[in-house]
């Protein structure tokens, strides 16, 4: 899951267009993505996303992949990020 405060739009597209198809390579599948959270508790504000694998494994292997580094290396130019990998419940 990750909360994303975008500081350069056109930046981010670019990020975007390099996780995506890293998020699909690794098995991912986005299940919710959009800034119209609606928020009842906390300060954070930014555009939600969160996405499921196969376990928690699966999600480090993408996170820690060659090609999701390189994106992360963009995302990190153009926006702030709070993102955890947590194991599914049963």
């Amino acid at each position: 899951m990750a909360n994303i405060r975008v500081t350069d739009a056109e930046k981010f597209q670019a990020f975007a267009g390099m996780a995506a198809p890293a998020i699909k390579k690794y098995g991912g599948k986005v299940l919710a993505r959009g800034p119209s959270a609606d928020r009842h508790e906390g300060e954070l504000s930014g555009t939600v996303m969160m996405i499921e694998f196969e376990s928690k494994k699966a999600a480090e292997t993408f996170y820690f992949s060659e090609e999701y580094q390189a994106a992360k290396a963009v995302r990190e130019t153009c926006s702030d990020t709070d993102l955890i990998i947590i194991e599914g419940a049963e």
